[in-house]
């Protein structure tokens, strides 16, 4: 075998083998790293997958995200390219399951077999979103929709109007207090069409809970 020949003893040597010099792509240094997301429950999507990009690029991961596997040549035997395929398939791992075990186990089950990091980010986004935006459109719709009747008590179509605005506030649609109040004074019905307009005349600015408090008494009183 060719080779430099190392003297160990007097009258004995020890062949030294060559050896490539490799330097493959090293795993990402996980050092500090930012507080790991709640698990992702289907709901919500946009906000868990801000905090879980944060998550990745503390842990130098989210460039995985973004990049295929380097392409290995059929019959490849380069040793710096096979180590740096192998590193980065090493990595790739750490990503994708750290998305993984940042979703609930029924998520979980059902994604687990997503080969790359990539495909299962980009699977997620293109899902959840779409959910997001049809979630968003229905509960929207419910608040247009949504007319008060004279056939049952006021103040319990008040909370089914509440939890309309809760759900709103929940997809991340922001309505300030002013337009609440508004919005749940126009949704009074035909009878009530003389405390609407003494309402809708106040000069006094009244929060949510007046409205409530104002619309109870009055129904009370009636």
């Amino acid at each position: 075998m060719n080779g430099d020949n190392t003297n160990v003893g007097e009258n004995t040597t020890v062949p030294m083998i060559a050896t490539p010099n490799v330097m493959p792509s090293p795993t990402p240094i996980i050092a500090g790293h930012g507080k790991k997301p709640e698990k992702f429950n289907g709901s919500d999507f946009k906000r868990w997958q801000r905090k879980m990009l944060f998550y990745l690029t503390t842990l130098n991961l989210a460039a995985y995200l973004r990049e295929d596997i380097p392409s290995l040549e059929e019959g490849e035997t380069d040793c710096l390219t096979m180590a740096t395929v192998e590193a980065w398939k090493h990595a790739d791992f750490f990503c994708k399951n750290y998305i993984l075990n940042s979703l609930e186990n029924t998520l979980y089950n059902m994604y687990y077999t997503i080969p790359t990091a990539k495909e299962l980010w980009n699977f997620l986004d293109k899902k959840y979103k779409t959910e997001d935006a049809e979630t968003k459109k229905f509960v929207v719709g419910l608040f247009l929709e949504f007319k008060m009747t004279d056939a049952n008590t006021i103040m319990s179509q008040v909370q089914e109007f509440q939890l309309i605005l809760h759900e709103i506030r929940t997809e991340g649609m922001a309505l300030n207090e002013s337009f609440q109040v508004a919005a749940q004074i126009e949704k009074l019905p035909l009878l009530w069409r003389d405390f609407k307009n003494y309402l809708k005349h106040k000069h006094k600015e009244m929060g949510l809970e007046d409205i409530i408090v104002r619309l109870r008494i009055e129904e009370d009183n009636r």
